[in-house]
């Protein structure tokens, strides 16, 4: 099975974004990470984040329906490519298994740009990012429990 969700990204603007979001379609957050928690031991090669950026979102979710949640992020200049209107969304895919994962991983990347390899993080069994040979951003992940 697939799920799919949209993944938003800010320019510094991310919590107030989904403070605003939260404010029009309810709920309640149910993932809310900073870049202060990334450190070496639970992001292996993660570059020092600047204490400027610590506090900007590095994740959140807003389930907005019962098969939909809208996440986002802070992107900071000194982890990619710079935030411009055309590369401010992507599209996050989670599956329910492994193979099902690296399958979809290796069909999207082929012919394209894989931005992060498949590999365990702190928030997921797998987690990828790549842009197809469309320009399309995607993320690929796998989680033993659903999200």
């Amino acid at each position: 099975m697939i799920k799919t969700d949209v993944y938003l990204n800010f320019d510094g603007t991310t919590e107030e974004a989904f403070n605003f979001y939260k404010s029009v379609f309810g709920g309640e957050f149910t993932s809310l990470m900073r870049y202060s928690e990334m450190t070496e031991e639970n992001m292996p090669g993660c570059d020092e984040i600047n204490e400027a950026d610590k506090n900007k979102l590095m994740h959140v979710s807003l389930p907005i329906d019962p098969n939909t949640v809208l996440m986002g992020t802070d992107s900071l200049a000194s982890m990619g490519p710079p935030l411009i209107m055309g590369n401010n969304f992507t599209i996050s895919l989670s599956f329910d298994s492994q193979e099902e994962t690296n399958r979809y991983f290796e069909a999207l990347s082929a012919g394209g740009q894989v931005i992060m390899p498949l590999q365990k993080v702190f928030w997921s069994e797998l987690f990828g990012m790549l842009v197809d040979s469309y320009g399309v951003q995607w993320m690929i992940s796998y989680y033993v429990t659903p999200v």
